[in-house]
């Protein structure tokens, strides 16, 4: 039989960690709850206010704002629309590699400790699920830098480089009191821990 050809591409880095596409059932759904929740905020603005990051309503008791500032948004129309997007493409390629209950671990895990630092340090007020993607994004990057070396997929240096100037910006946005940094982080230490290792050419067959 001899040894396989080595895989490249993205292509190569699924059949690698998971040996197939799954079907991302965990995005979709997170995404319809999202946009569900984007729209009645549009048709009633004052949803933000109920639901977002408020340090003193959650001190008088209101514990959902650790989690509902994840499915309405600060930015508008805008905002929603763009956080859609991200949650579609990242979400999905984080699925593809995570399968959907890693995933919804990182999502959800990255989101809250994203509100947890944002009212003890960064950020006390605003919404939006741009910090469980950036936790999603995070474990894309781990995928990416340890593609060779775990999985021996060989990606471009473009999708190297992004890689690795990823860790660097969410370092600098840190160091600018944004709260997408640190959820960023939290999901490249998730994604060492929880990433699939390389599947035999058993498994993938």
């Amino acid at each position: 039989m001899g040894n396989a050809a080595p895989q490249s591409g993205f292509s190569g880095l699924v059949a690698a960690v998971n040996g197939r596409v799954l079907k991302p059932w965990a995005t979709l759904t997170t995404w319809i709850c999202t946009a569900a929740a984007g729209s009645v905020q549009l048709l009633h603005p004052v949803s933000l206010d109920q639901f977002g990051r408020d340090p003193a309503a959650l001190a008088a008791g209101q514990w959902w704002r650790m989690v509902t500032p994840m499915f309405v948004q600060d930015g508008g129309l805008l905002g929603l629309i763009f956080n859609l997007v991200a949650l579609a493409v990242v979400g999905t390629l984080a699925e593809i590699l995570l399968g959907p209950g890693r995933w919804l671990m990182v999502y959800f895990f990255a989101g809250l400790f994203g509100n947890t630092v944002s009212y003890m340090w960064l950020n006390p007020t605003g919404a939006g699920n741009s910090m469980a993607v950036a936790g999603l994004l995070g474990v894309l990057a781990v995928a990416m830098l340890g593609a060779r070396r775990r999985y021996g997929v060989f990606l471009s240096v473009r999708l190297r480089a992004v890689a690795w100037t990823l860790p660097v910006l969410a370092i600098v946005d840190t160091a600018q009191y944004d709260n997408h940094g640190l959820p960023f982080l939290l999901g490249m230490v998730l994604g060492l821990l929880m990433l699939p290792r390389r599947q035999s050419a058993t498994e993938i067959s």
